[in-house]
């Protein structure tokens, strides 16, 4: 019968087993073997691919808590054979934590969907693995009391407005305006405010669970990879409440690769928020990808948010080429300008000006600086709707949500 051997580092060979690697040559992963040192301590082993195989068919496996998968580029002829692992290692109910060094996007798409629960990126940032243990071991969340806001029912029968916000530059205020839109639509008309879902499309480094304080649900990788699959219930269920009203998508726990997903997947997760909801916002990740056409053919205008500064102005200009040279509808953007001079700042207004003139383009909403709420709201983990209603930014954004749902509702009022 095939055993897991032991680590040279491994001190004691009375240790329970409770973790094993499994790579084709564990010593290319020196810095895996240090981790699983200083997480697992003796309780773990190594063993090769073939090994594996064998060794989890064995009733022996059925003690494993951890199967941690190392794979490189080598491993990309031999995905069959990993993928076995993996597939055996989920069918077992072991946690199956992916340890990947430049394997492309498909390969890694494919073996997260045979079941490995998570992955991370080598070189292994510091601490990620006892990180992603952790998060492992948690007991699941409780299930939603009586006193928690309901889950949103499916309806199918809305076609939302789609609304992406789009930073041309870091800092500029994509997400602070993209979360404060939607909740300014989510309360609107009272006790008939439009159905509104928050989607983040920063699928690195999105912020939207950061400035909601919104747990990041594993289900959103599933959601995102096999949205061609999924009905209405299952894209339901994977969105976060906030505050009773405002329903969110956040961005996936892990950081993943930006071409993960493709315009087909984010088609069909935009079509299932069009169908449950009155207004989509989405916000959008500052890089152009391939299925930014896709957000930008589904909405009906693309607000891109710069500042007075040179980066903000280069940026611009290239989307615009960009897009053009696509043959893109480039008439669809929408500029606005985060802290925009007030209205006795006579020499900042000149500049704002001359930008808009410079880039032959209006821009047409003026954000004013939220100054120390913004950023304190983010912290808090509330909107500026919450904390600070009479700040200037929260009463332009309001103001702008306003504007938003009034024409769309003479809108629809003229097809009806």
């Amino acid at each position: 019968m095939d055993q897991i051997a032991r680590h040279p580092e491994s001190r004691s060979e009375s240790a329970a087993v409770r973790a094993c690697t499994v790579a084709r040559d564990l010593e290319a992963f020196d810095l895996l073997i240090d981790d699983m040192e200083a997480v697992f301590g003796d309780a773990w082993g190594d063993l090769g691919f073939e090994e594996a195989a064998r060794y989890l068919a064995q009733p022996d496996a059925a003690d494993l808590e951890f199967l941690v998968v190392a794979v490189g580029p080598g491993d990309a002829e031999a995905l069959d054979e990993v993928g076995a692992v993996v597939a055996s290692g989920q069918k077992l109910g072991v946690n199956v934590v992916l340890v990947a060094q430049d394997v492309g996007p498909a390969a890694l798409h494919r073996l997260l969907r045979l079941g490995a629960e998570t992955f991370i990126p080598y070189p292994l940032p510091e601490d990620e693995l006892a990180d992603a243990v952790r998060r492992l071991r948690a007991p699941a969340p409780p299930r939603r009391g009586a006193g928690d806001a309901p889950a949103p029912r499916q309806t199918g029968g809305h076609s939302a407005v789609v609304i992406p916000v789009h930073g041309l530059a870091g800092g500029t205020g994509a997400s602070t305006l993209a979360v404060n839109l939607a909740w300014e639509l989510a309360n609107l008309g009272g006790d008939l405010a439009p159905k509104v879902c928050l989607i983040d499309l920063d699928l690195q480094f999105g912020a939207v669970a950061t400035y909601l304080d919104l747990p990041r649900r594993e289900a959103v990788y599933e959601l995102l990879t096999e949205a061609a699959d999924c009905d209405d219930e299952r894209f339901l269920q994977s969105l976060a409440t906030f505050g009773g009203r405002l329903q969110v998508l956040t961005a996936p726990g892990e950081l993943l690769p930006l071409d993960l997903v493709g315009p087909d997947e984010i088609g069909a997760v935009i079509e299932l928020a069009r169908t449950n909801f009155d207004y989509v916002v989405i916000d959008m990740p500052s890089t152009l990808v391939a299925w930014t056409e896709t957000v930008l053919t589904a909405a009906p205008l693309y607000i891109a948010t710069l500042e007075l500064d040179m980066r903000s102005a280069q940026n611009a200009v290239r989307l615009i080429r960009a897009l053009k040279s696509e043959d893109l509808p480039h008439q669809k953007l929408r500029f606005a300008l985060n802290r925009a001079p007030g209205r006795t700042d006579l020499s900042g207004r000149t500049r704002a000006k001359r930008l808009a003139e410079s880039l032959d383009v209006k821009i047409e909403l003026h954000l004013p600086d939220g100054g120390k709420a913004a950023a304190q709201a983010g912290d808090e983990g509330r909107t500026l709707g919450q904390c600070a209603p009479k700040n200037a930014l929260r009463r332009e954004i309001a103001r702008l949500a306003a504007q938003i749902h009034d024409t769309n509702v003479e809108a629809a009022e003229r097809a009806a």
